[in-house]
């Protein structure tokens, strides 16, 4: 295993963690920032303080991998999360996008059976991504994961619940869930890929080959689907692969909000 002083003398390697860690901050920084536009909207107030809680955890683990390409010279951590413009970026377009009409503090028309599918499906892709990591060849990462993981499995837990009880509901519920899932689907492949580097990153050991990745997500989706009245649709990357810096406005606006206090002080200790 690399520390990251033998990672910053070994170029090859140093771009292929480097890439690595940019998707998983730049995933977890978003659809946490995403997921904290719910707070006060959640269906109860149970729901508000656990789904709170997420976000948190959430946002901490994108702090733990900024603070790693930090240790690699990439910058400072706050500056990476806060002030890169959204063409550097490297999160999956699915996690950026609003979480429906109108704004958190104004009029917001959310959709909960979105969130409910999409924080599933990626907490899911997380997990994969995770047990793959704490055997990664990079040893920060490695313990990195091995600490992240202590908290996903709860995150996990609690929207498989969501979402496993919202699809055998009666009502509404069913058919607003299989509207999310297809939704969610046209856009999972850009969660799921590692990108044009991800190749170098199994090859060096950083992480297992994306193939394999997206076969065990696949795997652990179908056991959930199996007893359920609805199937799980093919992924696409309809709007583009967020790992080459394609994106969305949603971004844009995202990021506007997310650095507004930063920018206004960025010397500041945070």
């Amino acid at each position: 295993m690399k520390s990251a002083q033998e990672a910053q003398a070994d170029p090859k390697y140093k771009t292929a963690v480097t890439e690595l860690l940019y998707q998983l901050a730049d995933d977890d920084f978003i659809i946490a920032f995403r997921g904290s536009e719910w707070l006060g909207l959640a269906p109860h107030i149970e729901e508000d303080v656990a789904f709170s809680s997420i976000n948190q955890d959430t946002m901490g683990h994108a702090a733990i991998y900024y603070q790693l390409l930090e240790a690699l010279g990439e910058g400072d951590a706050d500056a990476l999360a806060h002030d890169r413009e959204a063409g550097q970026r490297k999160n999956a377009i699915l996690l950026e996008e609003v979480n429906g009409p109108g704004h958190y503090l104004k009029k917001p028309l959310y959709d909960w059976a979105f969130a409910v599918v999409r924080h599933y499906f990626y907490a899911q892709a997380k997990k994969v991504r995770i047990e793959s990591l704490k055997n990664s060849s990079y040893q920060p990462l490695a313990d990195a994961a091995v600490k992240i993981n202590m908290e996903l499995y709860y995150h996990l837990l609690h929207w498989k619940t969501w979402f496993t009880q919202l699809v055998t509901a009666k009502g509404e519920a069913p058919e607003r869930m299989k509207n999310a899932i297809d939704k969610v689907c046209e856009d999972m492949e850009g969660v799921l890929t590692l990108g044009p580097k991800g190749a170098n990153m199994a090859a060096l050991g950083l992480i297992e080959e994306e193939k394999l990745l997206t076969q065990r997500w696949h795997n652990e989706m179908e056991k959930v689907f199996e007893p359920l009245p609805i199937s799980l649709p093919p992924v696409q990357a309809k709007r583009g692969n967020g790992r080459e810096g394609v994106h969305t406005e949603d971004l844009n606006s995202a990021l506007a909000t997310l650095g507004e206090v930063y920018k206004q002080d960025p010397v500041a200790s945070w």
